[in-house]
């Protein structure tokens, strides 16, 4: 996929210029309409892995309002294999725009309660699944694996990195965080925003990816998550619109949303030292805000 027109926005607001500080986005939501942000990079290597094995059949995980779920989907039609979602809780009376979307692009779905659908996840055998839909290539929930960080690490050739002093992303499974980490310069400070709630895991996961531990210049941040994965307040909401109205950058509630806010509230903490320069990272996923009603949004 091309990435020649993905490029790099500076965000200027009063808190930026009082502080003293440069914060930057790369715009990886340009990357396509639908595979957008992190999630083509995530998938790359899993699906060609999947072809060069002879597999016709992709299943993976993720929640109803999962960027994930929607990114496999259209890439699974585009690529010519079949698709199958084991998706986080009961099935809903009325179904979220990503699952729309996602049944539009031919996957099938399979709903799972929430302690079942753990489960569930952390069983990569693939014999697990054979007797109930045959032969599949499984995809990890978020793209999670080391195909996922090899491709996650990508993201950073889209741009030069070498003047900046921070690296920022929002966290879901944490191989993006990780493939950024291991892309980035000695130097640079490494910050994740986690979107789950009281995901403790988080830090030990990520280290088990990065297969080694984790250096003093990784930071992972836990207060920006507004009630947990997917979750939103009103003030999140208002956020979103102020902050496309100063830059023109739309945000996605799940995850770019949070991030920034975080970035933000960050840089009010004085966490930043005068003269940084921070490279926050969209990760796409706009999808997902079709699920709100029209005008909730200003974009």
């Amino acid at each position: 996929m091309q990435t020649d027109h993905i490029s790099v926005t500076d965000v200027e607001i009063p808190l930026t210029r009082q502080k003293n500080i440069q914060l930057s986005v790369l715009r990886l939501d340009q990357l396509h309409p639908v595979i957008s942000g992190n999630k083509w990079f995530k998938l790359k290597y899993y699906l060609r892995e999947a072809k060069d094995l002879g597999f016709d059949t992709l299943l993976t995980f993720g929640g109803a309002y999962s960027n994930h779920i929607a990114a496999t989907a259209y890439a699974a039609k585009e690529q010519h294999f079949k698709a199958i979602g084991v998706i986080r809780g009961e099935e809903p009376a009325q179904w979220s725009h990503t699952l729309q979307k996602a049944a539009a692009f031919g996957m099938k779905f399979v709903f799972l309660s929430r302690s079942n659908f753990t489960a569930v996840k952390r069983d990569t055998n693939p014999e697990r699944f054979r007797e109930q839909f045959g032969r599949v290539y499984i995809v990890p929930e978020g793209g999670y694996g080391l195909p996922g960080v090899r491709g996650a690490k990508e993201m950073l050739n889209c741009t030069d990195i070498k003047s900046y002093t921070h690296i920022a992303a929002a966290v879901g499974t944490g191989a993006t965080i990780t493939g950024l980490l291991q892309a980035s310069l000695p130097g640079q400070q490494v910050l994740g925003i986690s979107v789950l709630k009281n995901n403790r895991s988080l830090w030990n996961e990520i280290e088990q990816l990065h297969t080694m531990p984790l250096p003093n210049r990784f930071h992972l941040f836990h207060d920006f998550h507004f009630g947990g994965y997917a979750k939103f307040d009103a003030d999140l909401i208002s956020f979103m619109n102020r902050f496309y109205h100063i830059s023109n950058i739309p945000l996605d509630f799940v995850y770019t949303a949070k991030m920034m806010y975080g970035l933000i509230k960050l840089a009010e903490k004085n966490c930043f030292p005068t003269h940084s320069r921070v490279l926050s990272i969209h990760t796409g996923g706009l999808q997902g805000n079709k699920s709100f009603p029209p005008g909730v949004l200003i974009f």
